[in-house]
């Protein structure tokens, strides 16, 4: 991927990730092409990045051997219909939820395509993205994806394209989760009786520092949790409510359905 034809199909908040990242990578404005058709978010890019900007499809798409699909899937279709007769050789590297290669490869003409499953926390780089490579890709395109990908965080790399669905379930969605739990745990620290800003911080500092705990230890999750855990103690106490709750039965039946309905959309799609 020759980053002075690399063109971003959509402009929104993860495409602002990505360039922000490249641009502090050493990555010059002006190597970057950016086709976003609202008017608004082209002055914002402009505004922010300097990147050059075009408002609809036209032949100057055509020297991009690099292409990141970055808009909403409903509207991959109409987009795809507009670029497809510039796009045919690049190397096509898609962040859209659902959309498959096939389906990416029929609508856009690519041949070598990477997709790649983001989460938020990319816009802050730190997120974690998922990705797979179709048969075509070679080392180097992979390579060459990891490069643009990592400024939003971590990598994994995937073996097969549905499991892009179980990625979506577990780490696409996975912040919403951890937010939902921050609410949680900032609501009942208020019954408790704290002020809401006291529980909201001890609830983000909470979970952030066990985060960071876990992804620095060598011990398990499992582990450590046992290690907080004295027996009849008050962390026992609150365990043992959540699994009679069946807590890990339900985050495994959300899973399932966030799955399922990243396969649904995918068949959509297709």
């Amino acid at each position: 991927m020759n980053t002075s034809t690399l063109v971003f199909i959509g402009g929104g908040n993860m495409a602002g990730a990505l360039i922000g990242g490249l641009l502090k990578a050493g990555v010059p404005a002006d190597s970057i092409l950016v086709l976003e058709p609202s008017a608004a978010q082209r002055a914002s890019l402009q505004q922010r990045f300097g990147v050059r900007i075009l408002g609809e499809a036209g032949p100057d798409l055509r020297a991009a051997q690099g292409v990141v699909w970055a808009v909403k899937p409903q509207s991959f279709a109409e987009a795809a219909a507009a670029c497809a007769p510039y796009l045919a050789d690049a190397l096509h590297l898609s962040i859209m939820a659902g959309v498959r290669c096939g389906a990416i490869a029929r609508r856009s003409g690519a041949r070598r395509i990477v997709r790649a499953m983001p989460n938020t926390p990319a816009l802050i780089g730190q997120g974690i993205a998922g990705l797979y490579a179709n048969a075509v890709c070679t080392p180097a395109d992979r390579a060459e994806a990891e490069r643009l990908l990592a400024p939003t965080g971590s990598l994994v790399w995937v073996e097969r394209e549905a499991q892009l669905d179980a990625v979506t379930a577990l780490s696409g969605s996975g912040p919403a989760y951890v937010f939902y739990l921050a609410e949680a745990l900032t609501a009942a620290g208020v019954r408790l009786g704290l002020p809401a800003d006291t529980a909201m911080r001890l609830a983000l500092g909470t979970l952030s520092g066990a985060a960071a705990l876990a992804t620095q230890s060598p011990l398990s999750a499992t582990q450590l949790r046992e290690q907080v855990t004295s027996k009849g103690g008050t962390t026992a106490a609150a365990l043992d409510t959540l699994t009679q709750h069946q807590v890990a039965q339900a985050f495994d039946a959300a899973l399932q359905a966030a799955a399922c309905r990243a396969a649904e959309l995918g068949d959509l799609l297709d």
